[in-house]
């Protein structure tokens, strides 16, 4: 017993030791001192000999310090004795390094002529190819392996190694073959095809991947081809043509519908009313769910509140209307009741019918969440009203009910908002204090914000007349009236010009600008602070909100300045995640 527990110790030493001696190569290794770590490797190799990982870096060493002589020694080991004809590429490579260009294309033929002896050979000897960069010899290897053996596979492989030789036909029929025999791998096909779409400038990959994908529907009447061109169509925001694909799925096969129903979200979100309306209309002729078409009903209209104009209300009204009429007021249409509530107060001004719509609402069998969700709706109205003191105590009940809750902590930055809206900056700095350090972060980063407008200000101005006028000017955004808005916000630019509040007014006013298509006068907002306040919190947002703008005017090059001002410059944004995104689209990167 002594014995066996004396062994297993001093093998868990030389353990130890090797995988300390391994470090250490690895470390010279990847410094590029390679002298050293060929005698490390070469130490270690006599110990694991077939270590793969330690070998091909020992024979990397060699090659590295041109010892070419030593590492053909050691292949041919591997290759006479052992039989791994994977390495005749790496030894292939070895006079190709001496530019021995004939014994190097000998030896590779030789690999390639294995996979006749066993195409299961292809494997290694492929790969062995690909880590070299020979990627045409790699793409042989494959080919012999197919004609050796029918039922192997390699399009994937053979589709990448297309696509980094600048072949993109030959990738896109290997990709498109490889997706329809193997579904499962549809998603990874999908992706790549999407980078080199993203890439395509000139839209000649565009072009022909359209070509081939209608050639294969005709050819292969199958509704994959049908969900392939939708797909296709999705990522050239063609959201029309997309549903047309999807209808043509949807007759063949009927559990496939809700990808229908995803579609018009995706038109959406994407502001194509045109296919939105159409492809709703399609899904509520079909849909026999009532859950599901209310859902989709709500959907609709809460995005079409967020671009309604004046001329557009009363169809909206009706519209609204007709539905809650169609499925009654219950606790299963809350959603659509509080949007009708918000339109009544805040789009056609009559916040009294609102409030009494509300109150009524609050008689029904609600649960905890929905009554505060309610509360919430009526207090925010009540303070349009400005009627603050009333609009405090549904805050504060909501506050109460739900304090660990999301909606909780909301409803106490809406008290905090609502004292900053009547004048209350003490107390609305201890509420927001203690909201900075919100689990939610939106909710924190507004809190911060309003922290800081007002805390700033205080400490430089005992009067507070720039920051009353501040405050009024965000009730009067608050209240739709952006006339009376953009008229106090002007007044604090010219005269408070040398107080921090300016930033803040030129902030706004930008946004102003944006909500009514004003995109040169918002830049010109934006370009203020950029320009005059390079150490302002709101640096960062006039540098994404620019950008934004000049992807919107189809300006790529000026877009993509501005976002790599926000990454150079501005890690800490709540901007940085999404700038580096769109950043990377607009350069093209490949993903990884």
């Amino acid at each position: 017993m002594i014995k066996y527990i004396f062994s297993v110790f001093f093998l868990l030493i030389a353990e130890f030791s090797f995988a300390q001696q391994e470090l250490l190569a690895n470390n010279l290794y990847e410094k590029g001192e390679f002298e050293k770590a060929q005698l490390a490797y070469e130490d270690l190799n006599k110990s694991q000999p077939n270590n793969p990982l330690i070998f091909s870096r020992l024979i990397d060493c060699y090659q590295q310090l041109k010892k070419f002589t030593e590492a053909e020694k050691l292949l041919r080991v591997k290759i006479d004795k052992q039989k791994q004809y994977p390495f005749l590429v790496d030894l292939g490579y070895n006079y190709q390094l001496q530019k021995e260009t004939a014994k190097a294309e000998k030896y590779y033929a030789t690999a390639i002529d294995k996979i006749k002896e066993n195409p299961h050979w292809v494997y290694n000897i492929a790969q062995t190819f690909e880590k070299k960069n020979l990627l045409t010899y790699a793409l042989k290897a494959y080919e012999m392996a197919v004609v050796q053996n029918s039922n192997l596979n390699f399009d994937y492989n053979m589709a990448l190694i297309y696509g980094q030789l600048g072949d993109l036909e030959k990738m896109t029929e290997h990709f498109l073959q490889e997706a329809y025999q193997k579904p499962e791998r549809l998603s990874a096909v999908q992706y790549h095809l999407s980078r080199y779409l993203q890439e395509d400038v000139n839209e000649v990959f565009k072009n022909q991947l359209r070509k081939s994908l209608l050639v294969r529907a005709q050819k292969q009447p199958h509704y994959f081809w049908n969900q392939f061109l939708s797909w296709y169509y999705i990522q050239n925001k063609e959201f029309g043509k997309s549903f047309t694909q999807l209808k043509a799925v949807v007759r063949q096969n009927p559990d496939l519908f809700g990808e229908i129903v995803d579609l018009v979200h995706l038109a959406i979100d994407e502001n194509d009313d045109d296919a939105a309306k159409e492809i709703a209309a399609f899904i509520l002729d079909q849909i026999i769910s009532d859950d599901l078409r209310l859902s989709l009903q709500q959907y609709l209209l809460e995005n079409e509140l967020q671009k309604l104009t004046p001329k557009d209300y009363a169809v909206f009204k009706s519209n609204l209307e007709q539905i809650l009429q169609s499925f009654g007021l219950s606790n299963k249409t809350l959603d659509l009741q509080l949007l009708q509530a918000r339109f009544y107060a805040f789009n056609l001004q009559q916040p009294d019918t609102a409030v009494e719509q509300l109150k009524k609402i609050l008689t029904l069998p609600l649960d905890v969440h929905q009554q505060a969700r309610v509360k919430m709706e009526l207090a925010d109205i009540l303070v349009y009203q400005e009627k603050f003191n009333q609009a405090l105590v549904y805050y504060a009940q909501t506050e109460l009910d739900l304090k660990n809750d999301a909606l909780g902590h909301e409803a106490s930055l809406r008290v905090a908002k609502t004292s900053y809206y009547k004048g209350d900056f003490d107390w609305a700095l201890k509420q927001l204090k203690v909201l900075k350090s919100s689990a939610s972060q939106l909710i924190a980063n507004d809190a911060l914000e309003l922290f800081l407008l007002i805390n700033d200000h205080i400490q430089n101005d005992s009067t507070q007349v720039a920051l009353k006028k501040m405050a009024l000017a965000d009730f009067n955004l608050y209240q739709k009236k952006y006339p009376q808005a953009k008229q106090l916000l002007s007044d604090i630019i010219v005269n408070y010009s040398d107080d921090p509040m300016v930033e803040t007014a030129y902030i706004r006013l930008g946004k102003i600008h944006e909500q009514f298509q004003e995109k040169e006068l918002a830049l010109v907002q934006y370009q203020k602070i950029i320009e005059k306040y390079p150490e302002s919190i709101y640096t960062d947002e006039a540098l994404f909100f620019s950008a934004l703008i000049y992807e919107q005017m189809l300006l790529p090059e000026k877009a993509q300045l501005y976002f790599e001002k926000v990454i150079l410059e501005h890690a800490d944004s709540i901007y940085f995640n999404e700038t580096q995104m769109r950043f990377r689209q607009l350069r093209g990167d490949k993903q990884s």
